[in-house]
């Protein structure tokens, strides 16, 4: 079978791992990621490309990271945690590895796994929600991976579904992401804490440890506490209604959603049905998709790059 090597940069931590033409990793490795540092990134990248690259015949390399990539696979326009503005990041491994490289947005090739060996298998139309820190958005149209004119497509954390609202970090206000990230889910577990009532378990683990985070957020979710739960379903209202509007443009067959907060599963995916159906445009006479939680988890990222990265190759000998 013919391998690639797929590369996942995140923002604590770099993966990579020798992937089959099935999906299926080979070797993998792990690295703390130099994020201060683009230097000592990209030496990282090339050494753990040497690494797996070891008695094993590569065709091409595929590189996930988060931020704007332009539609050649190849400049990284903007990325929000490391310092590359306009970088040629592919050009400059392709000097070094002496191996055909292809850059693309971590969502994109963690959406791209899911279609092709994960939870969008089976359908020719798809979008993914990463529900972390932030939103990410993946879109599959056509058995197609959308990226756009300019290749800075399917932001679909930075959908405006609220005027006016909450500030986002992309300058703008109003954002998804402001509204149904992991970073949502702890404002409005706070806001629930403050109030009393079912927030009483919330405001008791909240003055244990000083502060809620995902964990602890995400543990009384798991033991169904009422108010971990509630919050819960606010996040999960949001991304229905934006699921909404994201039908009546795109027309998928299937939302899948990844990330942290997706581990709640049917507790996440029953809201956001309930508040799709409430806001879908000509409810009763269009058809429905499927929601749907992300099977390949930690591995998307690295699996997306290197077929990505192989199916390149392919078009383009």
């Amino acid at each position: 079978m013919a391998l690639a090597i797929g590369i996942d940069i995140g923002g604590t931590k770099i993966a990579g791992a020798v992937v089959d033409e099935l999906g299926a990793i080979v070797r993998s490795e792990r690295v703390p990621t130099p994020a201060g540092d683009a230097a000592a990134l990209e030496d990282a990248v090339v050494e753990m490309i040497r690494a797996l690259s070891v008695d094993a015949e590569i065709s091409a390399v595929g590189v996930a990271a988060a931020g704007f990539i332009d539609a050649a696979q190849s400049t990284v326009y903007y990325a929000p945690n490391i310092d590359w503005r306009n970088e040629p990041f592919r050009e400059k491994l392709e000097a070094r590895v002496g191996a055909s490289v292809v850059v693309e947005n971590d969502a994109n090739a963690a959406g791209w796994a899911e279609f092709r060996f994960g939870a969008g298998r089976m359908v020719s139309d798809m979008v993914m929600l990463t529900i972390g820190t932030g939103v990410g958005g993946a879109i599959v149209a056509g058995d197609r991976l959308f990226r756009g004119g300019f290749g800075a497509g399917a932001e679909l954390g930075h959908v405006r579904i609220v005027p006016n609202g909450i500030a986002c970090g992309c300058g703008q206000h109003g954002c998804l992401e402001q509204y149904g990230s992991g970073r949502a889910l702890l404002r409005m577990a706070n806001e629930i804490a403050d109030a009393g009532g079912i927030g009483q378990a919330l405001a008791r683990a909240r003055e244990a440890h000083g502060a809620l985070d995902g964990a602890i957020v995400g543990g009384l979710i798991g033991a169904e506490d009422p108010g971990a739960v509630a919050a819960l379903r606010q996040l999960g209202q949001w991304l229905g209604q934006a699921s909404a509007s994201l039908s009546a443009v795109l027309d998928p067959q299937r939302f899948v959603f990844g990330g942290g907060v997706a581990v709640a599963g049917e507790l996440l995916l029953a809201p956001i049905r309930e508040a799709f159906l409430e806001h879908l445009p000509a409810r009763g006479y269009h058809p429905e998709p499927d929601f749907v939680i992300a099977e390949l988890v930690n591995d998307a990222g690295v699996v997306g790059a290197a077929d990505l990265a192989r199916l390149w190759v392919e078009e383009h000998a």
